[in-house]
């Protein structure tokens, strides 16, 4: 019996349970059918010989006996029919809750268990439904920080062949010009030239390893860092006062309106960190005589900067670590390629969608910081 169904093993066991009543059922009736019996079921008090000239008793055990088999056969009947009814009736959920768990050990994601019951197994197959669903959240959960992780791994891998590429070129000049220093090669023999050329490589290396550590110290400060409310006029205006001088410097008319202020909560240093990559970049690149223009636009921030707009082409790398167009965007300016990589970063660990694109009036290149999300 172990390895029969369900279904078949109700049904045996309903139906020998009612043949079993029934048998016992019939089994009285006969006993009680014979003379001795009816005789004193009818009427302990009338005489043997009345009851036996009218052969009442011999009337009605005949008249049983052959009642006997035909409410047999229908008990019989009656017994198969109850048993099927109350044993479909009880395993077809049992059996649509099995095949359905079936399907949800093959994790197929539409495997609901409908059963319309209010009893236990209406309870179970909610409770199933409840317990497949959470699984399926898990999993898709732990799939999509594997793949955050993956990518993160893969980032942190590229980053460091990027920056041991960075640090190769400086490393093996600085060695060159030292080596001909030593044997006395051609020019190198004037130190006085050579000597202040060294200490500007290695200057460059060290500022080019400041920016390494800090960069590479970023997923530190994402997770330690806490969110709060910021004024962002108070902010922007303390963020562009350097640059703002920097600017009049260099012949470039830097005008700042935060007049339409608003409130926002997020990590402050990491945002404050991003927008100054970006205002650095917007005063590194404009020419003497050019405009930087930062402003608020609803809840966006807007920074512009008139220059030579910046191709498509270069824009879908100009986030990616140490990446220099070479028109412009060289050694000579002191960039490393590391600004907008980590505003990309901050940015996109906040949670706030930002845009650079090129504009025609004026022409030049318009940074939006979009933060509606964390108003």
């Amino acid at each position: 019996m172990k390895k029969i169904k369900i279904f078949p093993k109700t049904f045996a066991y309903t139906l020998g349970l009612m043949l079993f009543v029934a048998s016992i059922a019939h089994m009285l009736l006969y006993l009680f059918t014979k003379p001795e019996w009816l005789a004193i079921s009818l009427n302990p008090q009338i005489e043997t010989s009345f009851i036996t000239s009218l052969n009442i008793t011999d009337y009605v055990t005949k008249a049983v006996l052959k009642a006997l088999p035909l409410s047999l056969i229908c008990c019989v009947i009656i017994s198969i029919i109850c048993s099927f009814l109350f044993s479909r009736k009880f395993t077809v959920p049992i059996k649509h809750i099995s095949m359905i768990t079936g399907k949800m050990a093959q994790m197929q994601k539409g495997a609901v268990c409908k059963i319309n019951q209010e009893d236990e197994i209406g309870i179970l197959a909610d409770n199933i439904n409840y317990l497949y669903q959470s699984l399926l959240s898990t999993i898709e959960n732990l799939e999509m920080e594997k793949q955050r992780v993956s990518e993160s791994e893969k980032s942190k891998v590229d980053f460091l062949r990027a920056a041991s590429h960075e640090l190769k070129t400086p490393i093996s000049a600085l060695n060159a010009i030292l080596e001909n220093m030593i044997l006395g090669i051609g020019k190198y023999k004037d130190y006085d030239i050579y000597l202040p050329e060294c200490k500007e490589i290695t200057e460059h290396l060290a500022e080019m390893i400041h920016d390494i550590l800090e960069t590479s110290k970023m997923g530190v400060s994402l997770k330690n860092e806490t969110a709060t409310r910021v004024h962002l006029s108070n902010m922007l205006s303390f963020l562009c006062e350097p640059y703002i001088l920097i600017a009049k410097t260099k012949g470039i008319a830097f005008q700042l309106d935060v007049s339409d202020d608003f409130s926002v909560v997020l990590p402050l240093c990491m945002f404050e960190k991003a927008l100054s990559n970006i205002l650095a970049n917007a005063v590194a690149y404009t020419e003497a005589g050019g405009k930087i223009s930062v402003y608020f636009d609803k809840q966006r921030i807007i920074i512009e900067n008139e220059c030579i707009p910046i191709s498509k082409d270069i824009l879908q790398h100009l986030f990616e670590p140490f990446y220099r167009p070479d028109f412009d965007r060289n050694r000579d300016k002191g960039g490393n390629g590391l600004g907008l990589y980590i505003v990309d970063t901050f940015l996109k660990a906040i949670g706030i969608s930002y845009s650079f694109l090129p504009i025609k009036e004026p022409l030049g290149m318009r940074f939006v910081i979009d933060l509606n999300t964390v108003v």
